[in-house]
């Protein structure tokens, strides 16, 4: 970045990213400004107590599950999940624990699915990696799931819900499955088994992606589906550019030139204040209101955006996720 870019993110920081909810506020703090891990860890704190995870943690059901009138359980719970993980809730918070116990003890996927417990999964990769980042992050990884998941990897190395009969990948579900395998290694460590079993996947999976420059054809190297370009938050399971760079930044992948197509993507979304929109929203399985509005600036994207850029242009920096560790 050049200095004025500079001068743009440190006020986008401090001004509009440090005055948002804790759960953007505390990322912000960590990803893109030199605080102190105390004043870090003091602002994660208050994640859990105020804001989105707050509001999530007290909408849950006495059942363990969370609800909306319009639509089966299994689709509020697991993608109001999906966005509390998003916030990096301190998974040891007593809060946190206590609904997670009751998620783990209430909830039943639906019959067809075998009815069990909401960390063993269902039927379909895409639901299944994100309830195995669930499970992983919030203490209850579970290794029939990850197998599952890596036995259903494709010969290209992707994953696809309609497999079979498809032998094509689908970058949707390889990206949620990804994003799982990611949170279970962290939670087992690389050293045993299935640690290994699940890096050497990763890795197929991640140059699936990285083969096609991130959105494109791997035959024509055309542009695979043009909301891959779009940029949504909360995801659901769809895939776009932006949630693909996060992962890789997150996974501690060193940049490489197959991905400058998608971050000449990312820059050119960003509008003439610095900011990015929120192009897209998948927020009706939410058991609550998401208060960003598409077409408007987001938090959220902004967020997301900086920290991709600052890792592919700065890549000798170590980055935040190859400093996590399981929240065991």
């Amino acid at each position: 970045m050049d200095t004025l870019d500079c001068r743009v993110d440190d006020c986008l920081v401090d001004d509009w990213l440090l005055g948002a909810d804790p759960a953007i506020r505390w990322q912000a703090m960590r990803d893109l400004t030199d605080a102190s891990p105390a004043a870090i860890a003091a602002e994660r704190a208050r994640v859990a107590r105020e804001g989105i995870a707050a509001e999530i943690l007290d909408c849950q059901g006495s059942d363990g599950a969370w609800h909306r009138a319009d639509a089966p359980d299994w689709l509020p719970t697991l993608y109001t999940m999906l966005l509390l993980r998003a916030t990096e809730v301190d998974p040891a918070e007593p809060a946190v624990q206590s609904a997670v116990a009751r998620l783990e003890a209430g909830f039943r996927w639906e019959k067809q699915h075998g009815a069990k417990p909401f960390f063993e999964g269902e039927v379909e990769p895409c639901i299944n990696g994100g309830t195995l980042a669930l499970g992983a992050y919030f203490g209850r990884p579970t290794e029939s799931l990850a197998r599952r998941l890596v036995g259903e990897q494709l010969d290209d190395g992707g994953w696809n819900c309609e497999a079979p009969p498809s032998t094509r990948s689908s970058f949707h579900t390889t990206i949620c499955v990804l994003e799982g395998l990611l949170e279970y290694g962290r939670a087992v460590g690389g050293g045993s088994g299935i640690g290994r079993e699940i890096a050497e996947a990763r890795l197929r999976g991640q140059e699936y992606l990285v083969k096609r420059a991130l959105f494109r054809r791997l035959s024509t190297g055309e542009v695979a589906n043009l909301e891959f370009l779009q940029f949504a938050f909360p995801p659901r399971y769809h895939y776009d550019v932006l949630r693909a760079l996060d992962y890789l930044r997150d996974a501690g992948v060193q940049p490489d030139a197959r991905m400058e197509d998608a971050v000449r993507v990312v820059k050119s979304r960003r509008e003439p204040d610095g900011r990015w929109l929120l192009e897209g929203s998948y927020t009706e399985a939410l058991a609550l209101p998401f208060r960003e509005q598409v077409g408007q600036p987001s938090r959220w994207n902004t967020l997301r955006a900086l920290r991709v850029l600052r890792w592919y242009e700065r890549p000798a920096e170590p980055t935040s996720a190859m400093a996590k560790s399981s929240p065991q």
